[in-house]
């Protein structure tokens, strides 16, 4: 295949999970204003989804008051900020529309639909009355962009590649949203709460982070037993049969590297398969006590050196 072709294919997939990933924390973070909260945590809670996206010092650049609505605004319809979902959705179109031959007539219209049926969303403002369908909406096209892949695509080299971007960005967006959110719960003054406040906020505050990646009710049928912060981590790191995990996304990104093997490939595969085993074979405990922060970190740079691996073994551009 062109490397040309399997660049397109390859950012095609990132930006739709890109736009899915981004309408999740949103929502997420649109929910938990309803929760009773201080002024300082409501901004604490925006900075973080921010950060989660290393966006934070774009959005000061900008040099406006940090409030729900302009964070919306930035991540959601801004044409200025390359990882809003406006910009995901319309990357993700001009990919597919570069490569329409090698898409099949469904998966084509579904993202290209997906783009036209967005710029109407956007008109007139009208998602900002109630943002929480808009971010449902644009979860369920990203759903049925993968669903029609998966259900007409031939299973030959253009597949592997949207297969292989779709879980390079997932791996690095669940560990972004563990990286800042946990960070943030240790930073977070607990000095002034009795026993019984601190165990509800925690309550809602790991629930929050189950559901922005579908795992709430995962969760539940694992465990069967009250949230904590322990296992939320092992259930978003270590479990293969967690779609979203760190671990199950690693699986997808090694077996299709193994489906794309080259003789120029074997440094790449490589690279998967070490981070992968490390991640087999984690425990819990001994992350926490080096550091969680330590290790996503660590983690996070590995991802985007394995992009770049990919990028120099396969596509045109190295990511950097």
């Amino acid at each position: 295949m062109l490397s040309r072709t399997a660049d397109h294919l390859f950012w095609m997939s990132r930006y739709m999970e890109r736009a899915e990933n981004t309408a999740r924390m949103l929502d997420i973070n649109l929910k938990s204003r309803l929760l009773p909260q201080s002024e300082e945590q409501a901004q604490r809670n925006l900075r973080a989804v921010l950060r989660i996206s290393e966006l934070e010092p774009a959005f000061e650049e900008r040099d406006e008051p940090l409030t729900q609505d302009s964070m919306l605004r930035f991540l959601v319809s801004d044409a200025q900020n390359p990882s809003s979902i406006y910009c995901c959705l319309q990357a993700a179109r001009e990919n597919a529309r570069a490569v329409r031959g090698t898409l099949t007539t469904e998966s084509w219209e579904t993202i290209n639909d997906t783009w036209l049926h967005f710029g109407q969303l956007l008109t007139d403002d009208q998602w900002a009355f109630d943002p929480g369908s808009l971010f449902e909406w644009v979860k369920y096209r990203s759903h049925l962009s993968r669903g029609v892949t998966l259900g007409t695509a031939l299973q030959d080299d253009a597949f592997y590649f949207t297969q292989l971007g779709t879980f390079l960005e997932r791996a690095d967006n669940t560990a972004r949203i563990l990286d800042v959110r946990f960070l943030d719960a240790e930073r977070e003054p607990r000095n002034n709460l009795d026993g019984s406040s601190a165990q509800l906020e925690d309550f809602y505050y790991w629930t929050s982070i189950l559901s922005s990646v579908s795992a709430l009710e995962i969760y539940r049928k694992v465990y069967r037993d009250v949230v904590t912060s322990e296992r939320v981590l092992e259930l978003l790191m270590l479990n293969s049969n967690m779609p979203r995990s760190l671990l199950a996304a690693l699986d997808g990104v090694c077996d299709n590297l193994a489906m794309l093997h080259t003789e120029n490939s074997r440094d790449c595969e490589r690279d998967a398969g070490k981070l992968r085993a490390e991640l087999l074979y984690a425990d819990i405990p001994q992350i926490l006590e080096a550091g969680l922060h330590a290790y996503l970190t660590q983690f996070l740079a590995r991802v985007f050196a394995l992009g770049n691996k990919v990028a120099e073994t396969f596509l045109l551009l190295p990511l950097a």
